[in-house]
């Protein structure tokens, strides 16, 4: 223990509060009424996101202790899904939004810093606290009664502002990188307008073709829950073709045995450097070009799979079909019948046909910007490993 340092529980420094209770049918499109779940905290910056607001009518009271305030901490109460439960964000302003019923606020006192147990709500500490509750069982649900238990090293309050200071310092200088990441996706967007115009309403009146001309574009076979093993060929679902599709390092959690995956190589095939997979239920329009060879197989109807044909570069159709199936996203949000990309649907997408040799300078440019992306993925990977140093010093 640091000179100084006290050991308390989560509920010595700090209050909680559950969030707002409503019903589907206090739900309306739009209103003054905001009310921020789940999903409104992005998993991987630990942060608030205002995607996908959800609305509640106005002649709803929401009471003031209902709504998130500066200096307090957000945290999802109840998911159905594990990895998210007991994520935070830090709320630094004034929203005026409240937050939802599987969600909670936790309030430091006055002896601490509130930006201090927010970062220690995103230690490894922390989340291996929270994968011990219910000694690891499968929790959907976490318990103000169990979050108090958590226990954290406190040091002086002098002491815990310097320590906000200097990984302040560090997640800005990480934040910022991700921005200029942000720019350069952006800038390669603007090239594929700028070269090729709007694939939708083609105001460069390029000759039409449909996508099923421009690729093979089929699932893969079924695989049973009884095939599943606990080692062999990785079984790739829509969240692992997810977390591809940004780059990440995944972990496996399927199998299928070795002997079916050559069988189903031998007599349908399987996926080669340069295909494409799209996630196609939930989450839908993830694109990851296959980039290595090692052996996976993946589950049907949840995943495409498509084969492009010898005319079409794979870097320029991977930025294509990003624009059409966010066309294919809005139609859907606009009240469309389709709520999964199929087959056909992605077969019967019309767009423009772009000579091979300009798809080609595109992904000449393309391939530039990458390789600039890739030595800011690295300073960023070696910023966080210094904060995630820092973290482990402070609060493991």
């Amino acid at each position: 223990m640091k000179q100084g340092w006290e050991i308390k529980k989560l509920g010595e420094v700090c209050t909680f509060q559950r969030g707002l209770t409503y019903s589907k049918d206090d739900e309306v499109e739009h209103s003054n009424n905001c009310v921020l779940r789940s999903n409104n905290i992005d998993l991987d910056s630990m942060s608030i996101v205002l995607d996908e607001l959800k609305y509640i009518n106005d002649d709803f009271a929401v009471s003031e202790d209902k709504k998130v305030k500066p200096n307090t901490i957000l945290i999802c109460m109840s998911n159905g899904s594990k990895q998210h439960i007991g994520k935070v964000a830090f709320i630094d302003k004034e929203y005026g939004y409240a937050f939802g019923g599987f969600m909670g606020l936790i309030r430091p006192n006055a002896e601490v810093s509130p930006k201090f147990i927010y970062y220690s709500c995103i230690s490894s500490s922390y989340k291996h606290f929270l994968a011990g509750i219910g000694n690891g069982a499968n929790i959907t649900n976490l318990k103000f009664s169990d979050l108090q238990q958590y226990t954290l090293p406190i040091p002086p309050r002098e002491e815990q502002e310097r320590i906000v200071a200097e990984l302040d310092c560090l997640s800005g200088v990480i934040e910022k990188k991700r921005e200029q990441l942000r720019e350069l996706d952006a800038l390669a967007q603007s090239i594929f307008y700028q070269m090729f115009g709007d694939p939708i309403t083609n105001e460069k009146d390029w000759e039409i073709d449909r996508l099923g001309n421009m690729c093979d574009i089929s699932s893969s076979k079924r695989i049973y829950a009884h095939e599943y093993c606990e080692d062999g060929i990785p079984f790739y679902r829509g969240k692992e073709i997810t977390e591809k599709s940004k780059g990440n390092d995944i972990s496996v959690e399927l199998y299928i045995a070795e002997d079916r995956y050559n069988e189903l190589k031998h007599k349908y095939g399987v996926p080669q450097i340069g295909d494409i997979l799209i996630t196609a239920v939930g989450t839908i329009g993830n694109i990851w070009v296959v980039d290595n060879n090692i052996p996976f197989y993946f589950k049907d109807g949840n995943v495409l799979w498509l084969q492009i044909k010898d005319n079409i570069n794979p870097i320029y159709f991977k930025t294509l079909l990003y624009n059409l199936i966010d066309k294919y996203k809005e139609s859907m949000a606009n009240g469309c019948a389709y709520s999964a990309l199929t087959i056909v649907n992605l077969k019967e997408m019309q767009t423009n046909k772009i000579p091979f040799a300009l798809q080609q300078e595109f992904a000449d440019k393309i391939e530039a910007i990458e390789k600039q992306k890739e030595l800011i993925k690295q300073s960023i990977t070696q910023t966080e490993e210094l904060f995630n140093s820092r973290m482990d010093y402070y609060f493991n």
